[in-house]
């Protein structure tokens, strides 16, 4: 667990910044990335405070407890949640989410004022009830979106959506159409708007409609990756309308495997079978921290990657035809599963040769890094999504749940660096003949070479965004003289008409 004693204060005189997270792997990883841009090459000190659970996993606690944190990064945890006093058993994950934070955030005034109220206060996307504690304390509070520009794009314009909609939105006779940006397919809108019944479609609202109040939102992409999303966020007049507050685009943040906390002896041997490959030959099939395989495609996924006779190294963890998310709150949870308790009679022996199959976990970004790596089958995440293009490595969109649908049209039609998979019509699941034909087609095909090809120029400009100059760089230069500046000598009034 994070410690939660007194905050020791450091004497040196740095500027204070405090960041805002809420449990889930999907946002405390950027945002401590984040956190430590700040430290390193910033000069603030900055107090990361989690939204903590009774139950933290194995990879929340090595993540957020690592040794080489950067000594003006400090990690806090608020007064720890019993989630099962408080959730519904039939809960879905915003929900679990949401009420976690709000019960969490009681200690929040106490803490900030213990601090000595920081200068600012940037928190997560399910955590602007921080708004109005930090408004009641004149803290001025920026929103950190740890999803894509096009992502944000959708949930400022949801508040409208919900007011010109009449029923569901999957009823709408045609796409959605966001201002400035790609239409949506009603099949690939976000899980959390489906159903305007379920209280997960109020929490999401509720948050996003207060993303106006933040005085400057914070996302983790790059002008090299959405120009389209990013220029109409800031210039589209239905969003100067809103008004949306400054938008700076930081990214990519990528959290680099045993920079800080080390690598586990399975993650050297993923990368010591990898050693032996040939170059760009491997796909890596990994479906995210929470993602799970029902039972019927875990099969199919299985003798698919047998079919194509490709390289292959399989994070997998045991299927469930409970929930495509099952493994959410519980993620390295299951390390010491046996993959052969659960895989396809026969299908370790017959791949011996050419596949590795890690049970729940492993070190992602060091993966990826590896040069024998040539695709990655991916859940389009958007954490995933960026490393994966961050390393200059084409995907195999295989969304799951959440807002990863959008992810992997944009990722297939907009950028050009994924591929989707198709269901035949009326069946349930992804054959193992089109698994092994998308497989081929990204790992030897003339549509991989193209995707590589183009992975590779998003990863130059991610390169170029982080170079001094660069946009991202430049941008997250300009934000924190701006707090530095304007917050000398007149500590808690910077930005006070924001934060209210």
């Amino acid at each position: 667990m994070p410690e939660t004693a007194s905050y020791s204060s450091n004497q040196d005189n740095k500027p204070h910044v405090a960041v805002l997270a809420n449990s889930g792997l999907g946002h405390v990883i950027p945002l401590l990335e984040f956190s430590k841009r700040l430290v390193i090459d910033h000069g603030f000190r900055v107090t990361f405070l989690v939204v903590a659970t009774i139950d933290l996993t194995p990879v929340q606690d090595q993540l957020l407890n690592a040794p080489g944190l950067p000594r003006d990064l400090q990690v806090l945890g608020l007064p720890a949640v019993d989630t099962a006093s408080i959730v519904p058993e039939d809960s879905r994950i915003l929900t679990r989410i949401c009420l976690t934070v709000e019960a969490s955030l009681k200690s929040l005034k106490a803490m900030l004022i213990e601090l000595s109220s920081p200068r600012v206060l940037v928190v997560d996307l399910f955590c602007t009830q921080a708004f109005d504690v930090a408004g009641e304390l004149s803290i001025p509070t920026f929103s950190f979106f740890s999803m894509s520009a096009s992502m944000l794009a959708f949930s400022l314009y949801m508040p409208t959506l919900d007011r010109e909609v009449m029923g569901e939105m999957v009823d709408l006779p045609g796409p959605v159409w966001v201002p400035g940006c790609q239409p949506v397919r009603l099949e690939d809108l976000l899980d959390q708007v489906k159903d305007r019944k379920n209280e997960e479609y109020l929490w999401f609202l509720y948050h996003v409609s207060r993303l106006p109040m933040a005085a400057g939102i914070i996302i983790n992409t790059w002008e090299g990756l959405e120009p389209g999303s990013l220029r109409a966020l800031r210039e589209d007049s239905f969003y100067r309308q809103v008004p949306v507050p400054p938008v700076h685009a930081i990214g990519p943040l990528v959290h680099e495997d045993g920079d800080a906390e080390g690598l586990r002896s399975t993650d050297a041997e993923c990368l010591a079978w990898l050693d032996r490959q040939p170059e760009e030959s491997v796909v890596l099939v990994s479906l995210g921290s929470g993602g799970t395989l029902t039972r019927e495609q875990q099969v199919e996924m299985a003798w698919g990657l047998e079919l194509s006779q490709q390289r292959f190294l399989w994070i997998v963890r045991k299927p469930t035809d409970a929930s495509a998310s099952a493994a959410f709150f519980n993620v390295g949870s299951d390390e010491e599963d046996d993959p052969t308790k659960y895989l396809p009679l026969g299908f370790l022996e017959k791949t011996r040769e050419v596949g590795m199959v890690v049970p729940s976990w492993a070190a992602q970004v060091a993966i990826l890094s590896h040069p024998s790596v040539g695709a990655f089958l991916s859940h389009c995440g958007w954490n995933s999504s960026i490393e994966s293009l961050a390393k200059g490595v084409p995907m195999i969109a295989w969304p799951l749940y959440a807002e990863q649908r959008m992810n992997a049209a944009m990722l297939a039609e907009d950028v050009g660096v994924a591929i989707r998979p198709s269901v035949e019509e009326g069946g349930k699941v992804v054959g193992r003949k089109e698994i092994e034909r998308v497989v081929r087609a990204v790992v030897t095909g003339e549509e991989g070479k193209r995707m590589r090809r183009r992975a590779r120029e998003i990863r130059d400009s991610s390169v170029e965004s982080l170079s001094h100059g660069g946009s991202s760089q430049a941008s997250l230069a300009a934000v924190c003289e701006d707090w530095k500046t304007k917050s000398r000598g007149c500590e808690g009034e910077l930005y006070a008409d924001c934060a209210s």
